[in-house]
C-alpha cells in the first residue's frame, strides 16, 4: 500500500494540519461552484441556480464546522492565506493528484467534475489521511484520529482551545444544516457527520442527508452528490429512489443552452494591464481576498464578522456576474472572476 495511504493521524499537531487541510479542501469546492453559478440564466435555468446555490451555502457551512474543529484542538484557522486560492487548474488539496479542479461555465463538463468531487466512498472504503481518493475517506481518518486522541490523552486534554472562538449556530438561508460548536467527542462526531451526510449521503447508502429541503420544505434534502445527479439527468429523486436505481422523480428544468460561455480557467494576465476585464477581475479578486481576511478574522476571535463576510457574498455575486458579460474579444467566450490570491501589501 502507499505509504501516504497508509498513514494514520497519531498526534495532535497532525490532527490540527489536517484540520487546516480540511478547510482548504471545503474552500476548493466554493469558487467552482461559484464559476457555474455565475454563468447561469437565473430566468431561464431557476432550478439550477437553486440546487448549486444550495451546495454552495452547505459549503460555506462545511467551511466553518473545520475551522470550528481547529479551533476545538487548540488550532488557528487560516483563511487570508495563498494555500487557498492555488492557481487552477490544481487538485483537491492533499488529494488525489489525478483529479484536476477547473473552473468552468455550468454544463456537462462542469458536472463531471462536481460529480467526481463529491463521489462517496464505499461502504468498504478504508480511511485515508493523505492522497485520499474520496473526501469522505479523508474525513474518516479524522475521526478515526480524533477517537484515538481521545482514548489516549483524553478529551479535556485534547480540546483545549478557547469556547470564545467557536462559532455558534447559524443558518444560512439557501442551505440547510446547522453550525456545531465543538468542545468535546461527541460535538465533534456530529460536526463531522454534517459535513459527511451532506456530502455523501447519510450512512454512505443513501440519496438523503437527514435534513429537510430548505427551498422545498415538503421534501427530504438530497446529498450534494445526488443534487449533481439530478441536474446530469435533468430529474428529482422521490421517496424509495436509491443510488442505483438513480432519480426516478419529477422533471427538473435544466438548460445548458441558458449559460453564459464564460473562459475556462481565466486570468488576469489573459489581459492587457489596464483593460477594462483585468481590472474588474482584480476589484474581483480584492473582495474575496476581503471575504477571505474576514472570515479569518471571525475564526480567531472575532465572530461578529460573519455577518459582514456573508454580505460579501452578495458584491461578489454582482462583481462576477457583470464579468460574464463581457466578451473576451475572441468571438466565442465572455470573462469570468479568476480568483486569485492578492497579497494583503498589495490590495486597496
Amino acid at each position: 500500500m502507499d505509504a501516504s495511504r497508509a498513514r494514520t493521524i497519531e498526534t495532535v499537531d497532525d490532527l490540527r494540519r489536517h484540520l487546516q487541510w480540511a478547510i482548504e479542501l471545503e474552500h476548493a469546492t466554493i469558487p467552482p461552484y461559484l464559476y457555474a453559478l455565475y454563468s447561469l440564466d437565473p430566468r431561464r435555468n431557476s432550478d439550477t441556480a437553486q440546487v448549486i446555490g444550495s451546495v454552495v451555502a452547505e459549503e460555506m457551512l462545511h467551511l466553518a464546522l473545520a475551522a470550528n474543529l481547529l479551533n476545538a484542538v487548540g488550532g488557528r484557522p487560516a483563511f487570508d492565506t495563498p494555500e487557498l486560492l492555488p492557481p487552477y487548474p490544481h487538485p483537491l488539496p492533499h488529494g488525489d493528484r489525478s483529479l484536476h479542479v477547473n473552473l468552468l461555465p455550468f454544463g456537462p463538463q462542469a458536472l463531471e467534475l462536481f460529480l467526481r468531487i463529491e463521489k462517496p466512498a464505499s461502504a468498504t472504503a478504508a480511511p485515508q489521511a493523505d492522497g485520499y481518493q474520496t473526501i469522505g475517506q479523508f474525513y474518516a481518518a479524522i475521526k478515526a484520529g480524533i477517537a484515538s486522541l481521545c482514548d489516549e490523552l483524553g478529551e479535556d486534554k485534547l480540546f483545549c482551545g478557547d469556547p470564545g472562538r467557536q462559532l455558534g449556530e447559524f443558518h444560512l438561508r439557501t442551505g440547510s444544516g446547522r453550525g456545531v460548536p465543538v468542545h468535546d467527542r461527541k460535538s465533534a462526531m456530529t460536526a463531522l457527520a454534517e459535513i459527511i451526510e451532506q456530502g455523501e449521503g447519510a450512512g454512505l447508502t443513501q440519496v438523503w442527508d437527514g435534513d429537510r429541503d430548505v427551498l422545498h420544505p415538503d421534501r427530504d434534502e438530497v446529498a450534494h452528490y445526488y443534487r449533481f445527479v439530478e441536474l446530469k439527468h435533468g430529474r428529482r429523486y422521490q421517496i424509495g429512489d436509491t443510488p442505483q436505481s438513480g432519480p426516478t422523480g419529477d422533471q427538473l428544468a435544466v438548460d445548458f443552452a441558458a449559460v453564459l460561455p464564460m473562459r475556462h480557467n481565466p486570468r488576469t494576465a489573459d489581459c492587457p494591464e489596464g483593460s477594462a476585464i483585468r481590472v474588474a477581475q482584480q476589484e474581483f479578486n480584492n473582495t474575496y481576498c476581503l471575504l477571505l481576511y474576514m472570515l479569518e478574522e471571525t475564526f480567531n476571535g472575532n465572530p461578529t464578522q460573519m455577518g459582514g463576510a456573508v454580505g460579501m457574498m452578495y458584491t461578489l455575486k454582482g462583481q462576477a456576474q457583470a464579468l460574464a458579460k463581457m466578451p473576451t474579444g475572441d468571438g466565442r467566450t465572455t470573462a469570468g472572476p479568476t480568483f486569485e490570491y492578492v497579497p494583503p501589501e498589495q490590495r486597496p
